[in-house]
């Protein structure tokens, strides 16, 4: 299937981003509270508009089921992944609603979530979307299946309910996902899967931007535009 020939590409890039500097530091506590706090002022915006993009796909399908699929969506990331934010918000000892008060768009994850957008406004066929969306949760659940597989966390490591929760909920979304995009593959040209293949792997390559942005705080430049 087309879905586990890009998961089999994009391990090295997941690899490398188990050893990059935040998820090493979620792992040995040694992560910087600005860190943290840069990566949910983020996310929250992200995870904010992912939601959005999940409406967006709601018209371009005549599928019930789909419907129903992404209607649930966007209710989990409005909702559902308040848990693993409170692990992080806690250890920096905030609230998730103090931290993302005002979310701000960091370089990076401007350009990761353009990236998707690009797809939802340009493709009918919801299959592209969602190959630049699905690396987003296959990218967690695989980080948090090394981690949980390679280390041993005390019962009160600060961040062993982040690495838990992605170990545990995303098996559903994924599966729905993929079944979309390998089925819609059987039937596209082979410049139509070469942009799904393209699509999957940039947004791993942004998932590993991402994580990076929050580890070195990235800010845009220019004097003035959110500094």
């Amino acid at each position: 299937m087309l879905t586990e020939e890009l998961k089999n590409e994009a391990e090295p890039i997941i690899e490398a981003i188990y050893n990059d500097t935040f998820i090493q530091g979620l792992i040995h506590e040694n992560i910087e509270a600005d860190a943290i706090i840069h990566y949910l002022k983020a996310d929250s915006l992200y995870l904010k508009e992912f939601a959005k993009l999940y409406a967006v796909l709601i018209a371009k399908t005549n599928s019930r089921e789909t419907v129903e699929y992404l209607l649930g969506q966007m209710e989990f990331l409005l909702e559902g992944e308040s848990e693993a934010h409170a692990v992080l918000s806690q250890a920096v000892g905030m609230t998730y609603e103090e931290i993302t008060d005002e979310g701000v768009w960091y370089p990076s994850a401007d350009h990761y979530i353009k990236h998707m957008y690009f797809n939802a406004l340009t493709r009918e066929n919801i299959a592209f979307t969602l190959s630049a969306m699905v690396p987003c949760p296959y990218v967690y659940r695989r980080l948090a299946e090394k981690v949980m597989a390679r280390h041993t966390f005390e019962a009160d490591h600060p961040y062993r309910g982040w690495f838990e929760f992605y170990a545990r909920d995303m098996d559903d979304t994924l599966d729905v996902m993929q079944t979309i995009i390998d089925n819609e593959a059987e039937k596209m040209s082979e410049d139509d899967l070469r942009q799904i293949k393209r699509n999957f792997m940039e947004s791993t390559e942004h998932e590993r931007r991402f994580f990076n942005m929050a580890a070195t705080k990235e800010r845009w430049m220019e004097v003035g535009t959110h500094v």
